[in-house]
């Protein structure tokens, strides 16, 4: 969608922008920032035709392929079904951030079933992302993929620098990373470690959200029982193959997304001493999958800066939107179009912690650094 700079790498500046959130909105279409119901649900009911058609063409034609055309055939479904999975998955964002329309009620009626159905609880994950977009690029607040300076890693992960570690590593942050950030709080903020997301006492909630969890988990026991009776009634196999690994394919295309977004060479991040709310939200990166890919997932891959500096944009204003800062950002806004395999591996590779420059005058500013 936008040119990539020459250099990927070219660091983004860290000195206070010459401009301010207001000089940024007013640059985007004020239509933009007006989310509407009906176009919001017709994305929605889009979404779920796919996974009705993709659905039917696997039960009415899978088993007449003979071997192995039929194993190709469901890896295949596999994928675009996850890819439609995380379509549902950005609409259920968007109802978190209150963008899918402008009634409150409707929003979380919505987003707790579409998340429900997705095993995610809603309210929590709702409450925890917002502190994710309140504290973004912030070491000591932000709760998703905060990286640690070189002093806090652990004393194995010199030993998986190379090659084999660092696939392994990869595979398990990717495939593990959001059950395991959901039940431990892995990925999240170091001070806060084996938070639960699922314990409405958890030290990353406060009073007035701890109902809010117990309603949340509702909702997942819920559709986890429904899973339940599918599997008595269909089979265990059944509930895995049509559900079960499309499910996988999302959450893991969750992780990735957010790691892309967060972390690379070029994006800073503060401590107390020199972080500020824009400075942080523009600490992020938009990334291009390819047209088909940014429209089949709602453009969440290539709109993520406005995304930050004005969550209640709807993604099918988000392009536009995107087009109208970007000029006014000039430099602070950070674009890769690496080829998704290719940043993954490069990316992981080179951001294995975070540290100041030697030398520099920014003292509270981070990159980061592989060098152990």
């Amino acid at each position: 969608m936008f040119e990539q700079k020459e250099n990927p790498f070219q660091r983004a500046p860290t000195s206070k922008p010459p401009f301010t959130i207001g000089d940024i909105k007013k640059a985007i279409p004020p239509h933009c920032f007006h989310p509407s119901f009906i176009r919001s649900f017709s994305y929605l009911v889009q979404d779920f035709i796919l996974v009705s058609v993709f659905y039917y063409i696997a039960t009415t034609f899978f088993h007449l392929f003979p071997s192995p055309y039929n194993y190709v055939a469901w890896v295949i479904y596999w994928i675009v079904q996850g890819l439609v999975f995380s379509a549902i998955w950005v609409i259920a964002h968007e109802c978190g951030h209150h963008s899918f329309s402008d009634y409150h009620l409707v929003n979380d009626t919505i987003g707790f079933i579409l998340h429900s159905a997705l095993l995610v609880p809603y309210f929590s994950w709702k409450n925890i992302h917002r502190r994710h977009h309140s504290n973004t690029g912030s070491l000591e607040s932000d709760i998703l993929f905060v990286p640690r300076l070189k002093s806090e890693l652990r004393w194995y992960h010199k030993y998986l620098n190379n090659p084999i570690g660092q696939v392994v590593t990869l595979a398990c942050t990717l495939i593990l990373g959001e059950p395991l950030h959901s039940a431990f709080n892995v990925l999240g903020n170091p001070s806060d470690p084996f938070a639960c997301h699922f314990d409405p006492y958890a030290p990353i909630y406060n009073d007035r959200e701890r109902k809010q969890i117990y309603i949340s988990n509702a909702g997942v026991i819920a559709a986890t029982y429904v899973l339940y009776r599918l599997a008595l009634a269909k089979g265990l196999a059944w509930v895995i193959c049509f559900y079960g690994v499309p499910l996988l394919i999302t959450k893991t295309l969750y992780i990735l997304t957010t790691f892309l977004h967060h972390t690379h060479p070029s994006v800073p991040h503060y401590d107390s001493s020199e972080w500020d709310w824009l400075r942080g939200a523009l600490a992020t990166i938009d990334r291009d999958n390819g047209s088909l890919l940014n429209k089949v997932t709602h453009h969440i891959t290539d709109t993520h800066v406005v995304h930050h500096l004005f969550s209640a944009i709807p993604h099918y204003h988000a392009v536009e939107a995107t087009k109208a800062i970007k000029p006014l950002l000039g430099e602070y806004y950070q674009f890769d179009n690496t080829t998704v395999h290719k940043a993954i591996w490069r990316d992981f590779k080179k951001c294995i912690y975070v540290e100041k420059d030697e030398g520099s005058q920014a003292k509270g500013v981070f990159w980061y650094k592989n060098k152990f």
